[in-house]
Parts: structure tokens; sequence; C-alpha cells
């Protein structure tokens, strides 16, 4: 008989004051369903209620915040430390749902602590929540319920999300940090060309002399800029909407866009080592954990974020499928390098696979780390040169037609 998961009632923080036992006045925060149960639960805590009241919270604040996947691997790590430490699994969901910040994840915690308490299993209960726990997480959930070492294949669980967000987080620094220089020596031309420039025009004018091309140039671009830069701050957002939705609906637009950033200089070789990096780590997290080497490359493949890598590992796994060792399936690939295939058939004829792509995923995963550092590095003296260029091309622009004034007096 099939059973109707129940919705979990939401619940609020509410601001409370009140005596306690001893008469004192104290007031605090308490989570519950409704005003009611959040007086019903201060009398149990032995506190006479006064004023309660719902707390406000304005829209930017931390309960209003979407989950995102770092969330979701602190409450994975939290989870898992509690019941190592003799936590029984509930309990441990209700202590970190208490200690919940954001609203939404304090929600979506509750939920799967009312659909376990109804009976259902945890990847059951995670299943319901597919934006925040996917296949591969569920998948590894359930192996260790029916091996029983649940906590063991949370930790692990853990520690794979940790390490894939730390990587996410240092390759969106790798590509934040020139996106940001381009987008402050814009802003600050503009500004420029807006509201100082036009200040030296009106000088120039009463000069009566011919001024230089390249103060003219600047002159005409200012004058642009003032008429119609609301068009160009339209037609910069509506390419950045356009690629977005492109990305997003276009499958062959999305392969191209990721087999284009594999081939920007000095970022490409970041994004393939983050890619191997992440592959390998996958795969490491579910061989170790059981899973058939067949399905674990399905999981990687799902898991490797660029189609590159991607279609290389559907072929791995067709490959082994078809009896192939995984070594001679890789290389076959062309896309992983020599040291890579080569740690691999080391572990595969030491029987000790899982090893040694942890080691292989840390290597990499270290290596991204250097590469953005020296990046950063590299990058700051070429902002220096690029927003020098922008503004004092600027500057000399509108200072030449004053120098050759000066020659000619």
């Amino acid at each position: 008989m099939a059973t109707v998961a129940r919705k979990a009632p939401k619940r609020a923080t509410f601001d409370w004051q009140g005596k306690d036992k001893s008469g004192n006045t104290s007031k605090g925060k308490i989570d519950a369903e409704s005003l009611a149960a959040a007086k019903t639960l201060l009398r149990k805590q032995g506190i006479k209620p006064g004023k309660v009241v719902k707390e406000r919270s304005s829209i930017f604040s931390a309960k209003n915040k979407p989950v995102k996947p770092a969330d979701v691997a602190y409450f994975i790590r939290q989870l898992a430390t509690m019941m190592k430490a003799g936590v029984p699994l509930l309990q441990a969901m209700e202590i970190v749902g208490n200690g919940a910040e954001k609203e939404k994840l304090k929600q979506m915690i509750y939920a799967i602590r009312d659909d376990v308490n109804g009976g259902s299993n945890l990847s059951r209960a995670f299943e319901r929540h597919p934006q925040h726990f996917d296949d591969l997480v569920c998948s590894l959930i359930n192996a260790g319920e029916q091996s029983g070492a649940l906590e063991t294949m949370l930790d692990r669980i853990a520690t794979y999300k940790e390490k894939v967000e730390s990587l996410k987080k240092k390759i969106k620094k790798a590509m934040t940090y020139p996106a940001a220089v381009v987008v402050v020596g814009i802003v600050v031309s503009a500004i420029l060309l807006v509201k100082v420039v036009p200040q030296f025009e009106s000088v120039f004018s009463s000069f009566g002399a011919d001024l230089p091309a390249f103060t003219k140039w600047v002159i005409g671009l200012s004058e642009w800029m003032q008429q119609w830069w609301f068009i160009g701050l339209i037609g910069a957002m509506g390419i950045g909407f356009t690629f977005t939705k492109a990305r997003a609906k276009s499958e062959k637009f999305s392969n191209f866009v990721d087999r284009a950033v594999l081939r920007i200089p000095i970022l490409g070789p970041i994004l393939h080592k983050a890619a191997i990096a992440r592959f390998t780590r996958t795969l490491s997290t579910t061989f170790a954990a059981g899973v058939p080497l067949v399905e674990a490359l399905d999981s990687a493949a799902g898991a490797a974020g660029n189609v590159v890598y991607s279609d290389a590992i559907i072929q791995i796994r067709n490959g082994v499928s078809t009896g192939q060792s995984l070594q001679n399936a890789i290389t076959m690939t062309g896309v992983f390098p020599t040291m890579t295939i080569q740690m691999i058939a080391i572990g595969e004829e030491a029987g000790s696979l899982d090893m040694m792509l942890d080691k292989v995923a840390t290597f990499y995963e270290e290596d991204v780390d250097n590469a953005v550092d020296n990046l950063s590095s590299l990058l700051e003296p070429l902002i220096m040169a690029v927003l020098g260029v922008l503004v004092g091309g600027l500057v000399i622009a509108m200072y030449l037609p004053i120098f050759q004034l000066g020659n000619v007096v």
C-alpha cells in the first residue's frame, strides 16, 4: 500500500518575553508552527509567556535567502557528525533544523525529518527534494542504509560535497576576477565620458583652434554616451540575458560554450584540471561506497560539469561495459593526461582504485588552487595596466589641446 507523504507544517520564529519559575523577566526567540504552539513550548520550558510576536524579517535577511549547495553540504556534515556521536537520526535532524538560520533550509530539514518519522527511508526522503539532492547522493544514502553504515556514508558524502563546492568556489574566483576588472574599467570610463569630458569640451570650444584627432574622437564618443548611454546599458543587459537563456534552453549552444571555455588561454587549463578533479573525486567516492564501476561512471558523467568530459566519461563507461580495462578506456578518449592514466592503471593493478583516484583528485584540487592564486597575482599588474590605459588615455586626450596651445604661445 502506497504511503502519501505528509507536507511538513511551516515553522516561524517568534520573539517572546515572559517570566521564569523564579519570577525573573526573560526574553528570547523560539521556533514553532504557530503562535499557540510557541506559547505551549514556552510553558513546557517553565516560562510563563507574556508578549509573543512573530519575528519580522526583510527580504534581504538571511532567513529569506535560498538554499545553496554549500548549505546542503553543511547540513549533511552536521548530520554525519551527530550520528557518529551516537545521536539518533530524528533527534539529529531536529537539532540541525533548530540551528538553521535560513528559513527555507529549516523547512527542508523539517520536511525530511517528518518523512523519516512517518516511516520513510532517508534516501526516499532526500529524493523528494531533487533540487538539493541529486541521484548520486540519494543512491549513496540508499547504499549506506542497506549496508547499515549510514553515518559512514553521510561522512563520505559530506566530504565529497565539501570538496566539490570548494572547487567551484576556486573556479568562480578565477572567472570573476577578470570580469570584475573589465566592468570596473568600463564604469570608470563611462563616468569620465559622461561627466568629465563635457567640461573640457566647453573649454576647448573657446580656443578657436583645430583639435587633435584623438581628442575629437574622445569628444565624439562622449557626445554619443551622453545621448545614447541607455541604449548601451540595455544592449549589454540584453546580451547577458540572451546568452543565459540560450545556454539554458539550447543544448547545442551550451555544448559550444563548454568547448570554447576550455580553449581560453590561462583559464582553459584551470577548467581542464577542475574537470579532472571532479571526475576522479566522484568516481572515488562512488566506487569506495561499493557502487559498481559502470554505475559509478554514470554518476561521474552527470557530475562532470563540462560536455567534453561528460562525453569522454560516457565513452569510458561504454568501453568498460564491453570488457575494456579502465586504463585502456580512459586512454582511448584522448582527453585525460598521462599522469592520471598511469595512476589509475597502478590503482587497478594494486586493487586500490578508490584510494588512487582520491590521490589524483587531491593533486588536481591543489593544482587548481595554486593556479587560481597565480592567476590572481598575474592579474594584479594587468588590472593596473588596463585601468591606466583607459583612464590615462582619456586624460591624455583632454590635455593634448592644452599642450598644443602652450607650444603655439
